[in-house]
């Protein structure tokens, strides 16, 4: 398919994302690995608005995209032999496949998320070292970095072990990094490290902290709930601000370099609770803490400085104009 040099904005759904020069993209072709995923969806709609050549993988899931323009791959990513099949004749990697955890499983559902991110990471970058160019991987600001309250800076990494409530998710996201450097001095392949913040955004349905307040703000909930004491902080970034960070650390960042791509500043849980009522026109309704329900750690902030210096990256998407447009997408959807 060609590239349309004049269309690089990128439209999702109706919502505008700011314009992002994709031309470094002209003429190449980019696999995303878990793209009927929030993560990898939100990049697959992104780079079809620009006219990019795109793969993407799926497992046991069909395809949300009803057009010829993406091609589609079924693809277990944990064997070694679908993990090559997807990569041939792509030029660059987006792997956005993987399980994720959130504050009420992660401590009952210890091993198996690990096993199968680990698993499926170093298959892609085997594959990717044989067949492509560049990789995006993603490590976590949030669970893999220690349990500082100060915004945390790449170097911060490695200064001390995650916080104990994410200590195998945690390691496993620093592993990550370490395969990827490995690879990246074994071969040709360049590998670009995110560590992105906490995101949100259209296609999430996990349940992760903001698609679980909406949906029982949506559903009527009265007291509305919300787990914790509402005091913990966190970097909240949209998904379309996430998506340009990356795309900019893919055209212009270092193998083996990890940059923070984050909105820069925290909000508290009890606020984003407030926004989200607000948006579904409930603010009159009682919101309750509940201190008996899990949660993580009190603060997560990141320094982005590196991201603006290096890549030119700043957020866009104010965390208010973010959350209203989830509100009123998942009460369309």
């Amino acid at each position: 398919m060609p590239f349309d040099e004049e269309q690089n904005t990128a439209p999702v759904g109706d919502q505008i994302m700011s314009i992002i020069d994709l031309t470094f993209l002209k003429n190449k072709s980019v696999l995303i690995t878990g793209g009927s995923g929030f993560i990898g969806r939100n990049f697959v709609e992104t780079l079809l608005a620009a006219g990019v050549n795109i793969r993407i993988t799926l497992h046991n899931h069909p395809s949300p995209f009803s057009t010829d323009l993406v091609d589609t791959v079924q693809a277990d990513l944990t064997l070694a032999e679908d993990s090559a099949k997807a990569c041939q004749g792509m030029d660059y990697v987006i792997h956005a496949a993987g399980s994720v955890g959130n504050a009420g499983n992660i401590r009952s559902n210890l091993l198996a998320p690990i096993v199968e991110n680990l698993i499926m990471t170093a298959r892609l970058l085997e594959a990717a070292s044989l067949h492509c160019e560049k990789i995006l991987i993603f490590s976590s600001s949030t669970a893999g970095y220690p349990p500082y309250s100060h915004p945390v800076r790449e170097e911060d990494m490695w200064t001390a072990p995650p916080a104990p409530v994410y200590f195998g998710y945690g390691w496993m996201r620093r592993y990550f990094e370490l395969l990827g450097e490995y690879v990246s001095k074994a071969s040709p392949l360049q590998v670009m490290i995110c560590r992105p913040t906490a995101i949100y955004g259209r296609f999430d349905n996990s349940g992760h902290v903001i698609p679980s307040l909406i949906r029982r703000a949506l559903s009527g909930e009265n007291p509305y709930v919300v787990w914790g004491s509402g005091a913990d902080q966190r970097d909240f970034l949209n998904i379309s601000d996430m998506v340009r960070g990356c795309l900019l650390l893919l055209h212009k960042g270092s193998s083996s370099d990890p940059v923070n791509i984050g909105y820069g500043k925290t909000t508290t849980i009890a606020d984003v609770a407030k926004i989200i009522m607000r948006a579904a026109g409930r603010s009159e309704t009682e919101i309750i803490f509940d201190d008996s329900k899990p949660t993580t750690i009190p603060v997560r902030a990141v320094d982005c400085s590196k991201a603006e210096k290096v890549l030119g990256f700043s957020p866009e998407v104010s965390l208010e104009a973010g959350l209203n447009d989830l509100v009123h997408w998942f009460r369309r959807n």
